[in-house]
């Protein structure tokens, strides 16, 4: 047994192997503020709603935060912001602690491995991911399991490009940040991120047409494409339209961290693409347009999109955690084998 986990701006995700299965568990990384009564707290628990109390308030947390943020006509908060935990939202850390006991459960043994996915310190701010990562670990291990960062791109390589011996160019799409590596034979050459994802594409069409950012959100995640037959001046144009900047801007920040001498002459890159953000269709024509007209300093095989986005970096946290696994069991045997 091993797991992976995601721990996304948007979603929270675990992976497990189950048989030939690999068993997805997510929740939604939010919550929501609401007034604290015996009767409310008696119906939250019995319908087995996640949530929290703290002094005279109650958090609803997870996938059912949206559902009261509605019924109640408030906005939901985020434990976490730009891909790391939140320094603005004061409850970040007791909201992240009981989403990932939710979405990981108790590890089947003690020191079950298990791997997160972490971002790299973004190229274009000065925010730092250490305090963030730490933390996140610390939930871990305190739960009992053996957990270990993995860097998010090289996470979506472990999980799309196994057929390439975990050779190409990985990119998370994330909310929070976007995550780029480049890996040969599993050794990442370049790993980089930057501050801008799925959050900043909605941020951004929401000022641009006076529409709240909640409402620009819903309206991506509703069958939101690529096509940009949409009218100008509307919020699918807007989102459209920063879309396409989100591209240009992530494969101008490629070309300029690549380094020509980590490149092996004349080798084809395959490129996968993935996470939430990447999921309205059209996504991957796209980027695949904008990237053949970029000055990349090494050749590309081809541009994919993972069958399932939002579960990629989840997947390969798994395919980590396994691997590692295999190699102290493996190790364990020479050790018993030796010592007879």
């Amino acid at each position: 047994m091993a797991k992976g986990l995601d721990v996304g701006t948007m979603n929270i995700l675990s992976a497990q192997q189950d048989g030939n299965d690999t068993v997805f568990v997510q929740q939604r990384n939010s919550f929501v503020e609401i007034e604290y009564s015996d009767m409310a707290e008696q119906m939250l628990s019995r319908s087995e709603v996640l949530h929290i109390r703290k002094d005279d308030k109650v958090y609803v947390v997870g996938d059912d935060a949206l559902n009261f943020a509605n019924i109640f006509n408030k906005e939901t908060r985020r434990p976490m912001k730009h891909g790391i935990l939140s320094n603005d939202e004061q409850s970040a850390i007791p909201m992240m602690k009981l989403i990932i006991e939710q979405v990981v459960g108790e590890p089947a043994y003690p020191d079950e491995k298990l791997y997160f996915s972490s971002p790299a310190d973004p190229i274009d701010s000065d925010l730092s991911t250490l305090y963030h990562q730490k933390t996140i670990e610390s939930f871990l291990d305190d739960m009992g399991y053996d957990s270990e960062p993995i860097n998010e791109g090289m996470s979506v390589i472990y999980s799309e490009l196994a057929d390439n011996n975990f050779t190409g160019l990985g990119i998370s799409f994330g909310a929070g940040m976007t995550n780029v590596c480049l890996s040969y034979y599993a050794v990442p050459v370049m790993k980089f991120s930057v501050a801008r994802g799925g959050d900043w594409v909605d941020e951004q069409a929401a000022r641009a047409t006076g529409t709240p950012v909640d409402k620009v959100t819903s309206i991506k995640e509703d069958d939101f494409e690529l096509d940009f037959t949409t009218d100008v001046g509307g919020v699918e144009g807007a989102l459209s339209i920063y879309y396409e900047n989100l591209l240009d801007y992530v494969i101008d920040n490629i070309v300029s961290e690549v380094d020509e001498e980590d490149v092996e002459e004349g080798l084809d890159v395959p490129v996968v693409v993935t996470g939430g953000t990447s999921s309205p269709s059209g996504f991957e024509a796209l980027f695949r347009d904008h990237l053949e007209d970029a000055s990349i300093p090494f050749s590309i095989s081809g541009v994919t999109h993972a069958n399932e986005p939002l579960y990629s970096v989840a997947r390969g946290g798994l395919v980590a955690a396994r691997s590692d696994e295999d190699v102290d069991h493996d190790e364990e045997e020479a050790e018993a084998a030796a010592s007879e």
